[in-house]
């Protein structure tokens, strides 16, 4: 950095961080944050699902290149929500809407579509509808848990009770 004789000039400006500078920071942050992932609720894997996601993004971006979803296509929202499981392949429905909470109070906000599915492999779960969101959105997603297997995504029999959705349960019951 080169010293000014003129009294009271600021010293000259830094460079900006390119994107890759930044992509590197945020990855960097997010392992020392997240690298070991034991003992975590859902929240914390939900916040190191979208610092991943944000860091992949700046990276991609950096290299001047797209984010594709798993059909080639870009995503209409750019990113899919908090509350959409890693492995789960299925797009958002929309923006999020509401937010879901576990039985400990850690959340994640959701679209409608990854919110039911999130409620749904829940225990003790509960959805309240964010700010903007249309009246009775928290509502219609709750009714749709209740009609999902949790971890809808993972194929295989499902025979027990915690395997199958609520309605399933519910009728099962009924039947006995």
């Amino acid at each position: 950095m080169e010293k000014t004789t003129t009294p009271g000039a600021l010293p000259p400006a830094l460079p900006e961080p390119s994107g890759l500078d930044t992509a590197i920071r945020v990855a960097q942050r997010m392992l020392a944050d997240y690298g070991n992932t034991s003992g975590y609720d859902i929240y914390a894997y939900a916040q190191a699902h979208g610092g991943l996601a944000e860091a992949l993004r700046i990276l991609l971006r950096a290299l001047d290149s797209e984010p594709v979803t798993r059909s080639g296509k870009l995503n209409d929202l750019g990113e899919r929500c908090p509350a959409a499981h890693p492995e789960d392949p299925t797009p958002c429905s929309g923006p999020p809407t509401v937010t879901v909470l576990d039985a400990k109070n850690a959340g994640a906000d959701g679209c409608q579509h990854h919110a039911a599915r999130m409620l749904a492999s829940l225990n003790g779960g509960r959805v309240y509808g964010l700010p903007h969101a249309t009246p009775g959105t928290a509502i219609r997603v709750f009714k749709a848990a209740a009609s999902i297997r949790p971890f809808c995504w993972v194929d295989g029999p499902r025979t027990r009770d915690e395997q199958l959705s609520r309605d399933e349960v519910r009728a099962r019951g009924e039947q006995r």
